[in-house]
């Protein structure tokens, strides 16, 4: 073994050292593709898809309800059968939309 630092030869030029940093750069790109977030992907679908069947659902049953109310204001006489009957109807849209929707997206 040689203990003069001069003698020793600089680390780029070490095999080992090339073999590692050739390994770390591999490893670092199989991270990089596991840990990167699908663009368009399937869970993207399945999130927007998600997210279309609580809006219909939430929309129907809100709008059913406004639209009960205002019938309910428009021509008193009806309370609550307006209200309610707007509202089952708004529920029976939302649910028809959202079968709708899956019927279409599994074929």
């Amino acid at each position: 073994m040689i203990d003069d630092p001069d003698a020793r030869e600089p680390l780029g030029e070490d095999a080992r050292f090339d073999a590692l940093d050739e390994r770390l750069r591999t490893a670092r790109e199989q991270e990089d593709k596991r840990t990167k977030p699908a663009v368009g992907g399937e869970a993207d679908a399945s999130y927007r898809a998600g997210n279309r069947v609580l809006a219909d659902l939430l929309g129907g049953i809100v709008g059913g309800v406004f639209l009960g109310w205002v019938i309910q204001q428009i021509f008193p006489r009806t309370a609550p059968w307006g209200l309610l009957v707007m509202m089952f109807l708004g529920i029976f849209v939302s649910f028809r939309n959202i079968i709708r929707m899956s019927n279409r997206r599994s074929d």
